[in-house]
Parts: structure tokens; C-alpha cells; sequence
């Protein structure tokens, strides 16, 4: 997941997702330790099974032989295909059903809030009662297969009972090839019949395993580059790059410099193609046409970790992770020392905030930093930026969740930092990009 992120994940269900890596790899795990253990089981015993009634006459034998294959393959194989899909249904629905759960837990504040918690509530019962009937359907299926094996097995031995007898009566085999054979046939049909039933439970295993191979033999939108000789950072531009998404251009011939000790502005509407123009710089995409260039390298032809150290990327919504805000900031410089990370939030003016906590530094933020507003999380990101101390600083919409006073002292810090460094300053408000350099305009995908 991490090589697809974000490229072939960002449209993709959370709650789906988790479904996939939990219950779908613990099918998987059930078919490792207790699938194939009992067929390689089932094939040796029967195996055993069939030489020893056949030495009583070659006639048993085979009608042994015909009753495990009966009910160890052919059954299980007819009632797969009977089956047919509703192993597919069952996962999907089964991943939907986790995805609008995760959804409503996420969203109660503002179920509450709307007084929207009877029709989540009607949605998710409809998601259960859709999970309920595949999964109906597929009991359904199971007490068929358990019914028509024991039928199988009733019928077999009844056909053994009259060939052992029919073989005693005519004086082939005495009255011990008369008994012991019926008696093998009729107590050795467990192994037999725990891969009957395997017929519905395939079903399931081998949807959920569909699912693990398809996130698994997905291509990346873009591969790790490694080998490369590494470069030295000076410089980035575009040249007449053009990005299509879902068939529609996005970016149109969008050429740019972005010098160095500069502060380069892009301002534009919200879905002009400010955020995606960054997202291609730090190589998530690939254009569709044109190039872009680091160091006067097409990114094409850098190292992906050379890349990222290069460049700091703040995005719009900022990530957090159910831990300390010291440690939600060092991910950004693994190694980084205390002293770094209280510099680092000086600047991005979230130290003094931070010391009015009762555990300062390690305080929990909570999950996805829900303890926090979206201006402190926004300011964890821009933190996170100044820590990583790269010499290409992308940043997107850094000040949107800020008040005019928080977003003025940021300001400031971004200009006094930005000594040797280039800063690529994305924003639809026009008092953000006060301290830029240069500013371009952009609209509809193109730049004016």
C-alpha cells in the first residue's frame, strides 16, 4: 500500500481497506493452516483407505476410490460453481459495510449536530441486511452441501454393504472381505468430508484472496527510482507539462521557475490545479507530457529518497498520528533532537501553545489529532516542513486554517527562514503570497 499511496489509494475506502488487511488476510490465514493441511490429509488417508480394501478384491477398491473422489472433489467442485459469485458479494459487501461504519464514527459530531443519525442509521441497516442475505444465501448453500454428502455417503455405503456381500455370497472373499471393508469404508469418511465442505467455504477464501492479490499485483502510478547518481540541489522548473485525470485535463502547459533563495506564489481557485501542480513536483504522479526538473535533472532521473530529501511538503489536511505532538513532529526528521523540534515549532508559532499544555511536548493529540483544532494541526505541518529542513519547500495552503495574527508571524518566520532555500507558496488568498517573490495566477489548469 505504501508504493501505491497515493496515486492508486486516494480514491479507495478506508474502512475497505482495513477490511482487506484484517479479515481478508485472516480468511487467507485459514486457508494456509487449516485448507491445505486437510486436503494433503484427506489425499493420504484415502489413499491408504483404497490399498487396503482393494487387497480384500480390486472391486472394493474402486468403489472406495469412487466414493472419496465423489465426495472429496466432485461435490465440492459442483457446489462451488453453484455458488458462483456470492463469495465476491459477501467480501464486497462485507468492506462496504466497514467503510460506512468507519465513515459514521468519524462523522458523529456532525450526525448529531444535523439530527442526521436516523438516516446513517437506515443506511447502515440496509448495508447489514444486504451482508445478511449473501451471507444467507451462502449458509443455504452450506446445509445443501452438508445434506447432499452425507446422501453421497449413505449411498456408497449401501453399495458397498451389497458388493462385500455379493463378493461373500459367491465365495470370492471370505466373511472377513465381507465386514472389514464395509466397516473402513464407513469410519473413513472425516477427511473426506471436511473438504466437501470446503465447496462454500472456497468461495469465501477465494474471494478475499482475489482482493489481497489485486492490491498486490497492482503497478504503482510511479515506481522507486534508486541507482541514480545523487544531485546536489539548485533549482526546479516545469516545462510545458500537461496532467490528465480521469480523462480530463487538469494542468495544461503549465511552464514555471522556481529559483533559488526565491519565494515563488501560485494563487488560484479552489480546483485549479494548484495542489495537484505540487503532488507532480514531488513525483506521487506522472505528467502526462512535459517535464519537470530539480537541479536541472528530470525527476524522472533522481533517486525517489535524493527527491524527497530535497523537498518538504506541506499539504492541505495534515496527517496526524494517535501520538505525542513531539513524536507527530519527528516523523519528519527521524533522528531530530528535542532542541530541533522546539526550534521548528518556534517557527511555525506552535511553541507557546504547546507549553500551555499539562504535558507540553507529549501530550496525546488523539486520533487523527481530534484533541486539536485545525489551526494547531495545520501549524504541526508547517512545523514538520521547517524540521525536515529541505531546500525545496512546498507548501499548500500553509496559513488556510490561521487568523490573520497566527498567519502573519508565519509569515514572517517563512521569509526569515527562506534564506537559501526555495519555497513554492500555493493559496487562494492574495494576503498569503504578500511575501512572495514572484506570484503566477492560476486558472483552469493554466497559468497567467
Amino acid at each position: 500500500m505504501r508504493k501505491l499511496c497515493p496515486a492508486k489509494l486516494e480514491g479507495r475506502d478506508k474502512g475497505d481497506l482495513i477490511s482487506l488487511i484484517t479479515s481478508d488476510v485472516e480468511l487467507l490465514e485459514v486457508f494456509y493452516a487449516h485448507t491445505i493441511s486437510p486436503i494433503c490429509i484427506a489425499i493420504l488417508t484415502e489413499l491408504v483407505m483404497v490399498t487396503f480394501i482393494g487387497s480384500y478384491h480390486w472391486s472394493l477398491g474402486l468403489l472406495a476410490l469412487a466414493a472419496y473422489v465423489s465426495v472429496g472433489v466432485i461435490l465440492p467442485v459442483i457446489i462451488s460453481k453453484i455458488s458462483g459469485t456470492i463469495g465476491d458479494e459477501i467480501r464486497s459487501q462485507s468492506g462496504g459495510l466497514a467503510a460506512y461504519v468507519l465513515e459514521s464514527i468519524r462523522g458523529l459530531d456532525e450526525t448529531i449536530q444535523y439530527g442526521n443519525g436516523q438516516q446513517r442509521l437506515e443506511g447502515m441497516n440496509k448495508k447489514t441486511n444486504e451482508l445478511s442475505l449473501s451471507q444467507g444465501q451462502l449458509n443455504k448453500l452450506t446445509g445443501y452441501n452438508i445434506a447432499i454428502a452425507n446422501t453421497f455417503i449413505l449411498v456408497f455405503d449401501t453399495a458397498m454393504l451389497l458388493l462385500s456381500a455379493y463378493l461373500y455370497s459367491e465365495g470370492i472373499t471370505d466373511f472377513s472381505g465381507f465386514i472389514i471393508p464395509l466397516i473402513a469404508l464407513m469410519s473413513s469418511f472425516g477427511p473426506v468430508t471436511a473438504l466437501a465442505n470446503l465447496g462454500t467455504t472456497l468461495e469465501n477464501t477465494i474471494a478475499s484472496g482475489g482482493r489481497v492479490l489485486d492490491i498486490i499485483e497492482e503497478k504503482p502510478e510511479t515506481e522507486e527510482i534508486t541507482g541514480k547518481q545523487s544531485v546536489k540541489y539548485s533549482g526546479a522548473d516545469c516545462d510545458n507539462i500537461i496532467f490528465s485525470y480521469g480523462g480530463e485535463n487538469v494542468l495544461e502547459n503549465i511552464t514555471i521557475e522556481f529559483p533559488e533563495n526565491k519565494i515563488v506564489g501560485i494563487i488560484g481557485r479552489s480546483g485549479c490545479g494548484k495542489s495537484t501542480l505540487l503532488k507532480l513536483m514531488m513525483r506521487f504522479w506522472k505528467t502526462s507530457s512535459g517535464s519537470i526538473h530539480v537541479s536541472n535533472t528530470d525527476i524522472e532521473n533522481i533517486n525517489t529518497a535524493d527527491l524527497r530529501n530535497m523537498e518538504s511538503y506541506m499539504t492541505q489536511e495534515t496527517q496526524l498520528f494517535k501520538d505525542t505532538i513531539a513524536n507527530n513532529i519527528r516523523i519528519a526528521k527521524l533522528d531530530s533532537t528535542d532542541e530541533e523540534i522546539i526550534t521548528a515549532c518556534k517557527k511555525a508559532s506552535l511553541h507557546d501553545f504547546i507549553m500551555t499544555l499539562p504535558d507540553g511536548y507529549e501530550t496525546q493529540v488523539g486520533e487523527l489529532g481530534e484533541t486539536l483544532s485545525g489551526g494547531e494541526r495545520q501549524r504541526i505541518g508547517l512545523a514538520r516542513a521547517f524540521l525536515h529542513n529541505a531546500d525545496l519547500m512546498l507548501l499548500d495552503e500553509p496559513t488556510s486554517n490561521l487568523d490573520s495574527l497566527n498567519e502573519a508571524v508565519i509569515l514572517r518566520s517563512l521569509k526569515e527562514e527562506s534564506a537559501g532555500k526555495t519555497v513554492v507558496l500555493v493559496s487562494h488568498r492574495s494576503s498569503t503570497l504578500r511575501i512572495a517573490d514572484i506570484v503566477h495566477s492560476m486558472k483552469n489548469g493554466r497559468l497567467s
